[in-house]
């Protein structure tokens, strides 16, 4: 692989020219890492809701022509100034938010927000010298969150890149990198639900399914799964849930429904929607003392969480979490090893696989719901 190091490599990527339209497959150049860069051979990549959202771009200013695409896992193919902990031929997963290891939220053991890397939907360029690494024909393309892996090759920031067990097989660990990671860890590292207890998980798509998997590994005895659509309970209990609750059942509050379930209410809920009705019965379904609230649903901008003072000063608590609390290269090499010594199971997330050149589809599954993670094969 060395062969390209110092060379714009030129290779195919699925570039989203404008909102809303279908991806093309096109021949990009990518130029060779900067500074504290490395530049990525993607070898599987599947397909976030995230991604389908900004290429959507009812919500929010997105920047086009742009190459999307976050979650995946590939091999160095070669290193900018500066890296140290890289080198070529190394396996890894990129990482849509960072850890600099220097800033105040990397040194602390509380947080992993870093004030550097942390993810920027609006950036389009690389922080070095705000530039994109993509172009067609001298025409610059626009990254996306700083990964952009819908591109046989793409340059990343070193501090967005986790080195992982070269043994374990990137078509199933590529979902790591974001959605199964940031459900898992919110029951794991934030809700903390002990052998025994209870808990609630609030939306059962693939994000919710990775926090019933935290709740299933860590012990939890009764697992409740809540969403609107019915069609989902069967998938679900695979994934250790082990009862369910369709709010459009009943004429009354979920959370009211819940706690006479539970006899005054759950040990712990992860609610994985981002609707604030959700959000709002997701705290309050937990029981008064010792219960423990987290979110981990995006709300729309204008949302408004309200809940009487009296629930907090009962003794519940609420937390948010982003990405699981997992920092990106201290962590997940660390969820993977759970995946190889069989702990965690990832196998049951791929429901579709699909090569690169029907990418397409992948976003046409998404939206009509389909599935939960559909694996993207880069046709090397």
């Amino acid at each position: 692989m060395s062969t390209t190091a110092g060379q714009v490599i030129h290779c195919k990527a699925a570039v989203a020219w404008e909102a809303g339209k279908p991806l093309v497959i096109e021949e990009v150049e990518v130029a060779p890492p900067q500074k504290m860069e490395v530049r990525l051979k993607i070898l599987y990549t599947s397909l976030c809701h995230t991604d389908v959202y900004f290429w959507e771009a009812k919500a929010q200013n997105s920047v086009f022509p742009r190459i999307l695409g976050h979650e995946a896992a590939g091999i160095v193919e070669s290193v900018g100034e500066g890296v140290t902990e890289l080198a070529p031929g190394d396996h890894v997963l990129p990482v849509f938010t960072g850890e600099c290891k220097n800033c105040a939220h990397c040194k602390s053991e509380e947080s992993n927000m870093c004030s550097l890397l942390r993810i920027n939907t609006d950036r389009g360029v690389m922080i070095h010298d705000d530039q994109s690494r993509f172009s067609i024909n001298g025409q610059p393309i626009y990254h996306f969150v700083g990964t952009s892996t819908f591109s046989e090759y793409t340059v990343v920031h070193v501090g967005c890149v986790a080195k992982i067990n070269p043994l374990a097989p990137l078509d199933k660990v590529c979902v790591l990198s974001c959605g199964i990671s940031t459900g898992l860890g919110a029951t794991l590292n934030v809700a903390k639900p002990t052998k025994g207890s209870s808990v609630a998980v609030f939306g059962l798509g693939a994000v919710g399914l990775a926090a019933a998997e935290g709740a299933r590994i860590a012990g939890a005895s009764r697992i409740i799964g809540v969403d609107l659509n019915a069609s989902r309970f069967e998938l679900a209990k695979k994934f250790g849930v082990t009862e369910f609750v369709n709010p459009k059942d009943y004429n009354k509050p979920v959370q009211e429904v819940i706690a006479e379930m539970t006899d005054g209410g759950v040990d712990r809920s992860v609610e994985c929607t981002g609707h604030i009705d959700a959000m709002i019965s997701a705290f309050e379904c937990v029981h008064d003392g010792w219960g423990v609230a987290v979110l981990v649903g995006v709300p729309h901008k204008e949302a408004v969480f309200k809940t009487h003072p009296m629930n907090l000063l009962n003794e519940r608590t609420l937390k948010g979490t982003f990405f699981g609390n997992y920092k990106p290269r201290s962590d997940l090499p660390s969820v993977v090893e759970k995946y190889m010594n069989k702990e965690l199971e990832l196998d049951k997330f791929i429901t579709h696989q699909l090569p690169f050149s029907e990418i397409n589809k992948a976003f046409d599954l998404m939206l009509k719901g389909e599935g939960l993670r559909c694996i993207i094969y880069m046709d090397h």
